[in-house]
Order: structure tokens, then C-alpha cells, then sequence
């Protein structure tokens, strides 16, 4: 035997609307999310016992890979983490491009409830684009999944955060949308969180150069300068 064939029990219904902008590793923005479960595994009794656990695991597939379309193996990636120009092996890194496209990723749980048919995973801490396929959920064991003193090599502290300012036509059409009741501040918030970890490729540094990225029904345009993060437009 040399492939598997897993289920899916569940899709992601997240603010991530598109791969760029999305944290590079779990719990960076604790961003709410939930898992929507599908099919037989839609049933509230798969979850009896869970509320004693504070987080879990969600192992998931890199769905929107383009690189899985015409697979060929990568010994080697070049890591964000890295400037993106230092080959490693793919084996030392998280990278999406990997023999299984197969993610894993360490959430909070928040709440399983029932919405009308649908049993429903709430989440926060998520790193996972809207649609993500879920093909299994695991409780987080503190004992033996927390190791004090492991070594994480070149990923061994957090990324550092920039500081997110305004432009007053960003500012007065954020105000707009939460008088209309289109977003809410705790939206506000995690797109500030998000846009904090800096999303452009490692690459990049034009100061004059627009970006764009969709989060929670936005359109948020930003530049980057002197380690700060400018909101342009909603």
C-alpha cells in the first residue's frame, strides 16, 4: 500500500478568506472560527466529554494548494521564517509544500453546540482558510504534548509584532461600517492582530507598495514602512 484514502468530517468556517494574511502558525491572533461538521460525524454524541478539555488538535488538508495539482516532491523549501531564501529540508519545516498536504494544528476550544441540524466546533487560535477540509479532531493532552524544553531551532520565538496605525479615510469607514452594523470590534481587533505579524512574503519591502487582503467580508488595502502597518481602506 503506498496512498490512504480519509474521510472528511468537517469544513472550517473561518474569516480567512483567502491564504495571504493568515498567521503563519496557530494561536498568533485568537481569532473565532468553528468547524461545521459533515455527514455521519454530525452528531453531538462524537462529543460527549469534550468540554473537560481546554484545547485540541485538528488535523486538516492544505485544500487550496495549487503545488498538489501537478505533485512533484520538493526535498527542499524556503522557510518565511528564513526571508524566504534559505533552502532547508522540507521534513524541518510547516511548509504547505510536503509529500501529504496535511496540516496540524493546536486550537482552544470554545463551545460544541448544535445550530439548528448542524453540530457546530467553536474555535479560537485558528490558522485555517474558510473551507478547509478537517479530517479529524483530537483532545490536547498537557502531559504529553507540552514539552517545556524543547528546542524549535530557527522558529524558536514568536515573530515580532509591528504597530497598526490608520489613515483617516480607514478610520472614518471603520466608524461608518460599525455604526451600519456591517463589522464589529472584536472583527476590528483580530484584523489588527493579524495585519500585526506583517503577512507580506518575507521577500518584499516596498515601502510604497498597496497591498490587499480579504478578512471577514473586508477589503483591506495596507502598506508597510518603518515597522509599521498603515490601514488604507476598507
Amino acid at each position: 500500500m503506498t496512498e490512504l484514502t480519509i474521510p472528511i468530517i468537517g469544513i472550517m468556517k473561518s474569516p480567512y478568506q483567502e491564504k495571504f494574511g493568515i498567521p503563519r502558525q496557530p494561536n498568533l491572533v485568537n481569532v473565532e472560527s468553528y468547524i461545521e461538521m459533515q455527514g455521519q460525524y454530525n452528531d453531538v454524541l462524537a462529543f460527549e466529554g469534550i468540554e473537560e478539555f481546554s484545547h485540541l488538535w485538528l488535523l486538516w488538508q492544505f485544500h487550496d494548494n495549487k503545488y498538489q495539482e501537478n505533485h512533484r516532491f520538493r526535498p527542499q523549501v524556503r522557510p518565511p521564517r528564513l526571508g524566504g531564501n534559505k533552502k532547508i529540508g522540507v521534513f524541518a519545516t510547516r511548509s504547505m509544500y510536503r509529500p501529504s498536504p496535511i496540516g496540524l494544528s493546536v486550537v482552544k476550544l470554545k463551545e460544541v453546540k448544535k445550530v439548528g441540524k448542524s453540530v457546530r466546533v467553536y474555535v479560537t487560535g485558528s490558522d485555517l482558510l474558510d473551507g478547509t477540509p478537517i479530517v479529524d479532531i483530537k483532545p490536547y493532552i498537557h502531559y504529553s504534548d507540552a514539552v517545556a524544553e524543547a528546542e524549535s531551532g530557527y522558529a524558536q520565538d514568536e515573530p515580532e509584532r509591528m504597530t497598526v496605525i490608520w489613515t483617516e479615510k480607514a478610520a472614518q469607514q471603520k466608524q461608518l461600517l460599525l455604526e451600519k452594523g456591517k463589522i464589529s470590534e472584536q472583527v476590528l481587533r483580530e484584523l489588527e492582530a493579524v495585519l500585526s505579524l506583517d503577512p507580506r512574503p518575507a521577500y518584499q519591502d516596498d515601502p510604497e507598495r498597496v497591498y490587499g487582503m480579504r478578512f471577514a467580508g473586508l477589503d483591506v488595502k495596507f502598506r508597510v514602512y518603518n515597522h509599521h502597518i498603515e490601514i488604507q481602506e476598507l
